[in-house]
């Protein structure tokens, strides 16, 4: 691999391991991962052109899924083509200010998904328990500030983590075992004390999906009081199908995640290949998965697709 020069206690660069365990497999699993990653960035694409040029979807719950689209197409573009890289090439060396970058993005980026799935749970509550005020509480001004406060917290939740990264000394080695930047990936080469950053991690994730899982949770109750008081049963089902996509989309994040975390604190017997395949399904799963979900359940969005398909 060569000779790092190192610059204080910092290296100038990084060798991703990949997956380990898997290096015989990698021409075969690229495949899923280079087909994933065409399908993340057709699929949530072909949204973000949908919902601009059809106006009935330019309400409040389609102009959520547009960040979204935007968010998965950012968190998957920041990690997938270094892995494909790994797996095709055997390129794995990454800089040390590229790794740090690389970080900063998927966690930055994981938050900001969470926010915005907690804004579109606000969303079917306000859609289904509060109707009549539905547009006049979500206006194109309140969604642009709930978007930036998105940003707002995930920046400022993460930006602490290249820094507090960045004053340690990794004199342990330069060999990431990850396929990509992962901040917990990074801190077992470290030589020194990090129960700063292992607390700080911690607080943060806890923080990010404890808060926002519960504040969901807290919305879908309310959604369920209002649903079951309603008097028919087509109108419970018909509002119940309204909030199909998004608990989909809230299921295919939240349990790779969840998973992820607990195979990572607890499964200390797990081969490491394991804890690696379900970090990334938690980065490839929502960009993947989010745009064949609401393509499948929103019928404005199924209808403008097989016009465009069988206009051709």
């Amino acid at each position: 691999m060569g000779e790092l020069n190192f610059s204080s206690h910092n290296p100038s660069a990084f060798f991703l391991l990949g997956i380990p365990g898997l290096e015989t497999l990698y021409i075969w699993i690229a495949i899923p991962y280079c087909s994933g990653y065409i399908i993340a960035c057709l699929g949530n694409l072909m949204l973000l052109l949908i919902i601009k040029i059809e106006p009935k979807l330019h309400e409040p719950m389609y102009l959520f899924l547009c960040m979204l689209a935007t968010i998965d197409l950012i968190l998957s573009t920041s990690t997938v083509p270094k892995m494909l890289s790994i797996l095709w090439f055997d390129s794995r060396e990454i800089s040390f200010h590229g790794c740090l970058t690389q970080m900063f993005f998927i966690h930055s980026f994981a938050v900001m998904e969470s926010s915005v799935l907690l804004a579109m749970a606000f969303d079917r509550y306000v859609a289904i328990c509060n109707p009549l005020r539905y547009k006049s509480i979500l206006t194109n001004l309140v969604i642009v500030k709930i978007g930036l406060t998105a940003v707002a917290r995930a920046v400022t939740l993460v930006i602490p983590l290249p820094f507090l990264v960045k004053r340690l000394p990794f004199c342990n080695s330069v060999i990431v075992h990850h396929s990509y930047c992962e901040h917990m990936a990074l801190l077992k080469l470290v030589c020194a004390d990090v129960t700063l950053n292992n607390i700080y991690g911690m607080a943060t994730v806890l923080f990010v999906v404890a808060l926002d899982l519960m504040f969901i949770a807290v919305s879908y109750a309310l959604i369920l009081r209002a649903v079951f008081r309603l008097a028919s049963v087509d109108k419970r089902m018909k509002a119940i199908g309204t909030c199909a996509a998004h608990i989909g989309a809230i299921l295919v994040f939240y349990i790779p995640v969840v998973l992820s975390s607990a195979v990572h604190r607890f499964g200390h017997n797990v081969p490491i290949h394991i804890h690696i395949l379900l970090a990334t399904c938690y980065l490839m799963g929502p960009p993947v998965l989010n745009p064949i979900i609401y393509g499948v359940k929103t019928k404005q969005i199924r209808k403008r697709v097989l016009k465009a398909y069988l206009s051709n």
